[in-house]
């Protein structure tokens, strides 16, 4: 394994390995061990007490942050139709259909939410292995396939900073809560949508506990121990 360098070594003592922090206090940490020149993403780590390969103990969904992510949301729309005008005067930057998947196919993917009307999944679905595996693919279970009466609603959404999360082969949620910059208020208030969300998307098939553990780190900061009581307390502002 390779080392950390001196930088990483200097911020890491600013943290007690051995406490688990209060998410306040723990955000102050992580702000103040930060150390790159570069607007660092602070984000949130659940493990979860669950086992992925059983289809009932899956954990997916969709938060709006109230604050954003801090940076700006290029949102793709596959329609036709009424929902091409919708959409251009919902402020979405690319919006088409068979010209977009082609574009696709060819190896553009200058975008980071994609959105589609039930009227061209058929299309859409050709881009299933290149799409998903980017977590781009539309879903009805992230709300990123929609009537063209929503289409404002989700374009919205995906601007004000919403993210999806999964769970991954290993058990845990990695999901950004914003950046560095952010004021602790706004951090805290960014985690606590997340959790109750992640609360809410509960699978049928969860035995015992939840949440295992969570972690708060930046983007090349070290990882901070969260209270796991007052962490999955926080809800939403």
């Amino acid at each position: 394994m390779a080392k950390h360098g001196k930088q990483y070594q200097e911020a890491a003592k600013l943290i007690d390995s051995t406490r688990e922090y209060d998410p306040q206090e723990a955000i102050a940490l992580a702000k103040q061990a930060a150390y790159v020149k570069f607007d660092e993403t602070v984000e949130l780590h659940l493990h979860m007490g669950l086992d992925p390969r059983h289809a009932d103990q899956q954990v997916r969904g969709v938060a709006s942050l109230p604050h954003g992510l801090g940076k700006q949301v290029r949102v793709l729309v596959f329609t036709q139709g009424e929902g091409v005008r919708i959409s251009e005067e919902a402020g979405a930057d690319h919006v088409g259909c068979d010209d977009l998947v082609k574009r696709i196919e060819e190896g553009w993917l200058d975008f980071d939410v994609a959105i589609a009307t039930h009227d061209v999944m058929n299309k859409v679905s050709k881009l299933g292995k290149t799409l998903g595996r980017r977590g781009l693919m539309p879903n009805p279970k992230s709300g990123t396939i929609v009537p063209p009466q929503d289409l404002p609603r989700a374009i919205g959404d995906s601007r004000k900073g919403r993210v999806d999360f999964r769970i991954d082969k290993t058990a845990v949620i990695h999901v950004p809560v914003g950046k560095v910059s952010f004021d602790e208020d706004r951090l805290l208030e960014n985690m606590a949508t997340l959790i109750e969300t992640v609360i809410k998307a509960k699978p049928s098939g969860a035995k015992g506990q939840y949440v295992r553990s969570a972690t708060l780190t930046t983007s090349m900061g070290p990882g901070i121990k969260l209270d796991l009581k007052p962490t999955m307390e926080l809800r939403a502002p």
